[in-house]
């Protein structure tokens, strides 16, 4: 074969491992009722694709073949580890005796798909909230501990450990690989949402790397946005939909051709997703109906007003604030109080905004939060406090991983010289 010939399957399996991997994987778990040996099946399917396929081409389903492969993999490993333990055998044949109907199931897609099964699985109450959130991120999302740790501001080994002992609750607690019952659910949907959110969030805005976002990450967490709405049409469903589907059709304007950071007031709002907009503020005037409205649907009203306005200057910062007055309320964080702010300074004036980003770093709150230095040199650069906003932008350097951000930052800085 040629060399030509083998690069262009590895390119092909690769670009299939981007796109199917965590789906593949979900479904792994589910046949095979173990993380751990989910994902040495899927490390091998895939080792096997970069092979079969340069030889006898790609397969009508890749996304089956894959599954099918990487289960029988997983049943020959289980056969092997036999000969030291028996009871590696059982579940060997337990797992190829299901091995017609799972081929079935794997090809023709099940009623209830494996991702949004996994998430319940992973936001299982008897796991910790910290736990449920890594153990999602990296089983359902593919980010790295690296990457997690990132997002938590904390360690890489701290995060590896919540993940080994989340996996070890749910083998040894028996947790069921499921979507709960009906009745169940709206106990369960609240880690569910803010795991979804997370995600989101580290799809728009990459923890590090030299993107600013991942299309592939936002777009996960918004597709098992639209599948919960389907399987619990209720009203924080809308509202965190609507969230993610506004903040995302923002995506194309947040940075240059070159890839640089566009802040927000700068933006060319004609490359605004229009679809995206219209869909979220439907689902925001639905939410609000309900008159149950909950944090979620709090953001994407804030969010709406933001799409409403034709240009930053028409923007309406009193509705906004009001907005967050009452977000505050049902969900206090430092991070709400932090937004806030932002809208108080847009609407009063930056040193109003600066006297409330200091209020919370006084407290001990986000001081190794990027954004709450970020957001406090823009608003000393912008009172001409220039030492101050130099000091301020070189912690957010500090504290930035993100490629692009440290470049946005950096040029900060230069502009305020010496």
């Amino acid at each position: 074969m040629s060399d030509g010939r083998t690069t262009a399957v590895r390119a092909r399996v690769e670009e299939v491992y981007r796109s199917e991997s965590r789906r593949v994987l979900a479904t792994l778990i589910r046949l095979l009722g173990d993380f751990d040996l989910a994902e040495e099946a899927l490390h091998d399917a895939f080792t096997a694709a970069a092979e079969s396929w340069a030889r006898d081409g790609e397969p009508a389903n890749p996304r089956a073949w894959l599954v099918s492969t990487g289960r029988f993999k997983a049943i020959d490993a289980l056969r092997r580890r036999a000969r030291f333990d028996a009871s590696q055998g059982e579940v060997a044949e337990r797992i190829a005796s299901d091995a017609a109907d799972d081929a079935e199931r794997a090809a023709l897609g099940d009623l209830e798909d494996d991702r949004l099964r996994l998430v319940f699985t992973c936001c299982h109450p008897a796991l910790p909230p910290d736990a449920q959130l890594a153990l999602t991120l990296r089983e359902v999302c593919g980010l790295t501990t690296e990457e997690i740790a990132r997002a938590f501001l904390t360690r890489a080994s701290t995060v590896a450990q919540r993940i080994v002992r989340a996996k070890a609750k749910i083998r040894d607690a028996r947790i069921p690989y499921q979507v709960p019952a009906r009745g169940e659910l709206p106990e369960r949907l609240d880690a569910v949402l803010h795991v979804i959110y997370l995600v989101f969030n580290e799809g728009y805005s990459a923890s590090s790397g030299d993107s600013l976002t991942r299309a592939d990450v936002s777009g996960e967490a918004i597709r098992l946005g639209r599948l919960l709405v389907e399987l619990l049409p209720e009203p924080e469903v809308f509202g965190l939909l609507a969230l993610m589907l506004l903040h995302d059709s923002r995506r194309a304007a947040r940075t240059t051709a070159a890839g640089e950071v566009v802040l927000l007031d700068e933006q060319d709002r004609t490359l605004w997703n229009g679809e995206q907009i219209a869909e979220g503020l439907a689902l925001v005037e639905r939410a609000i109906a309900s008159r149950r409205v909950g944090p979620y649907t709090l953001q994407a009203a804030i969010a709406a007003v933001h799409a409403a306005a034709p240009s930053p200057a028409a923007t309406r910062w009193g509705e906004i604030v009001a907005l967050y007055d009452v977000l505050v309320r049902v969900e206090p964080s430092p991070v709400v109080e932090l937004n806030r702010a932002v809208a108080v300074a847009m609407r009063d004036g930056p040193e109003a905004g600066l006297a409330l980003v200091d209020a919370i770093l006084s407290r001990g709150e986000l001081t190794d939060y990027r954004f709450a230095h970020a957001t406090r040199a823009d608003l000393c650069r912008r009172l001409g406090r220039a030492a101050e906003a130099r000091s301020a932008y070189a912690r957010a350097l500090e504290l930035t991983g993100q490629e692009r951000e440290r470049r946005f930052l950096e040029r900060r800085l230069a502009e305020l010289g010496d």
